[in-house]
C-alpha cells in the first residue's frame, strides 16, 4: 500500500530525479531572460516542454523557490533602513561596515542570504539563482502562490506518444477574459 507516499517515481532512482526535477527547474528559470540572436534560446520566455506527469511533479518545487525567493526580498526591503550609499570598498563604506548601523544591516539580511544560499543549493546554478531573487520575486510580489501554469498540448510526443504539456510562469501573455455579451433586452413587447 502507499498510504501517505507522495510523488511520482517517472520510472527513474531517487538521485537521477532529483537531478532531472533540478534541470529542469533551472531550465524553466533560466527561460525567463532570452538575449536575442544567441543560438539554442526558447522561442517564448518561461515556458518549458515536457510531460504531463514531470510538470505536475515540477510544479511545487519551482513554487517553493519563489516563494523563499518573496520572502527574501520582503527581508532585505526591511533591512533597508540601515543600508549606506556608499560605493562598496570605499572607506566610507569600511567605516559604515564596522559600526552599528552595518552590524545591524548584516543582522536584519542574514535570512534573506541563508534563503538564497538554500536555494543554490536546490539548483546549483548562479545565473538561476539571480533570476529567481532579482526578476522573478519582484514580478511576483504580490501574488500569493499560484505561480505557474500547466497547459496540456495536443499533440503527442512521437516516440513514446507521451501526453505533453508546457509549464509556464502566469502573468505575462495572459488571455484577458472578454465579457460575455448579455442579451438584448426588448421593450413594449406583449406576451
Amino acid at each position: 500500500m502507499r498510504h501517505l507516499v507522495a510523488g511520482r517515481k517517472l520510472g527513474r532512482n531517487a538521485s537521477h530525479r532529483k537531478a532531472m526535477f533540478r534541470n529542469m527547474a533551472v531550465s524553466l528559470i533560466r527561460t525567463v531572460r532570452i538575449e536575442e540572436g544567441e543560438k539554442g534560446q526558447p522561442k517564448v520566455a518561461g515556458r518549458i516542454i515536457t510531460t504531463v506527469p514531470k510538470a505536475k511533479e515540477l510544479r511545487p518545487i519551482v513554487e517553493k523557490l519563489i516563494t523563499s525567493a518573496r520572502k527574501a526580498l520582503k527581508i532585505t526591503a526591511s533591512a533597508a533602513e540601515f543600508g549606506s550609499v556608499a560605493e562598496r570598498g570605499s572607506d566610507e563604506w569600511k567605516k559604515w561596515r564596522e559600526s552599528d548601523q552595518g552590524k545591524k544591516w548584516v543582522q536584519a539580511n542574514s535570512p534573506a542570504l541563508a534563503l538564497r544560499r538554500r536555494a543554490f543549493s536546490d539548483l546549483r546554478d548562479n545565473v538561476a539563482v539571480d533570476i529567481l531573487f532579482d526578476e522573478l520575486a519582484k514580478r511576483f510580489e504580490e501574488r500569493d502562490g499560484g505561480y505557474t501554469r500547466i497547459v496540456r498540448l495536443a499533440s503527442v510526443r512521437l516516440g513514446d506518444a507521451a501526453q505533453r504539456a508546457l509549464i509556464e510562469f502566469v502573468g505575462e501573455r495572459d488571455r484577458v477574459k472578454s465579457r460575455k455579451r448579455s442579451a438584448p433586452v426588448v421593450e413594449g413587447a406583449a406576451t
